[in-house]
């Protein structure tokens, strides 16, 4: 009909798929290395991955801002451009043949894949997950909490398949944001491209592997023990009182006793 108009989506479809190509990598994808590299660290010893946590949370109030404007609000702009994109059946598949469509199609496909698995970590180990019975990572007790919450075989098999699918999405994300955005043009360029992104999501998925062999590995009481450890040292460190106060104690006790006096010299 003369009277219908394009839709608001319809118009504004370079800047949107402009904006959805960009946050996918910077900060959704450049997010997701820094969650990963960081999680790795879990081989290196609680103490090590523990620090991590708390120089992440040290942040405190600004922590949620930062969360939500960096990371939550482009993942959902992201994602629902991308139901969007999936939903009008816009795959194309004619116009990259053999290996090129294969990739696109399986682009899609974990990139619904990792939406179901990203609402999942968040539920499952976010805080705000707490509200239906997730929340189960505690940041005082980084590794142990965290390898409880994927000791379960299914959750790990959950994990690998929806990190793996990340991580395929981030790197063959790369490629075609190169593309999208200009950056390689001819198919030596392309070329060039698409080794790079394949050593890139390689490394990267060797790093995701690590993190959840490293988990898989905590000796979960140790871990505690070692936890429960930093906790007293940074109360002490910011002048309160022990969760026991059992140190505490004992150094009142220390300063309320007279010093012992000198023994008589015996000639």
């Amino acid at each position: 009909m003369a009277n219908d108009k394009p839709s608001f989506l319809s118009r504004n479809q370079f800047l949107f798929y402009r904006l959805f190509s960009l946050f996918g990598l910077i900060p959704v994808g450049a997010y997701l290395c820094v969650h990963l590299l960081t999680n790795a660290t879990v081989v290196e010893g609680p103490a090590v991955f523990q620090g991590k946590v708390d120089t992440i949370h040290s942040l405190g109030s600004a922590l949620p801002v930062i969360e939500w404007v960096f990371i939550f609000i482009p993942l959902i702009f992201h994602a629902t451009m991308g139901m969007i994109i999936v939903s009008s059946g816009s795959f194309n598949t004619a116009a990259y043949p053999y290996v090129r469509n294969f990739r696109y199609t399986l682009q899609r496909a974990t990139g619904m894949i990792a939406f179901v698995f990203i609402l999942f970590h968040v539920l499952q180990l976010h805080h705000m997950g707490r509200v239906f019975g997730g929340g189960l990572f505690d940041a005082e007790h980084a590794t142990s909490s965290a390898a409880a919450a994927l000791a379960p075989m299914i959750v790990r098999v959950a994990y690998l398949i929806g990190v793996l699918s990340c991580v395929y999405h981030l790197a063959n994300g790369i490629w075609t944001f190169g593309i999208t955005w200009g950056i390689w043009t001819s198919k030596a360029a392309q070329a060039r491209a698409s080794w790079a992104c394949l050593a890139f999501g390689l490394a990267l998925g060797l790093v995701s592997l690590t993190a959840l062999g490293g988990f898989g590995n905590v000796d979960q009481a140790q871990a505690k023990v070692v936890e429960d450890r930093l906790i007293k040292v940074k109360e002490i460190t910011a002048g309160q009182e022990p969760i026991d106060g059992q140190l505490s104690a004992e150094n009142k006790s220390a300063e309320k006793q007279p010093a012992p006096s000198a023994a008589p010299n015996k000639k």
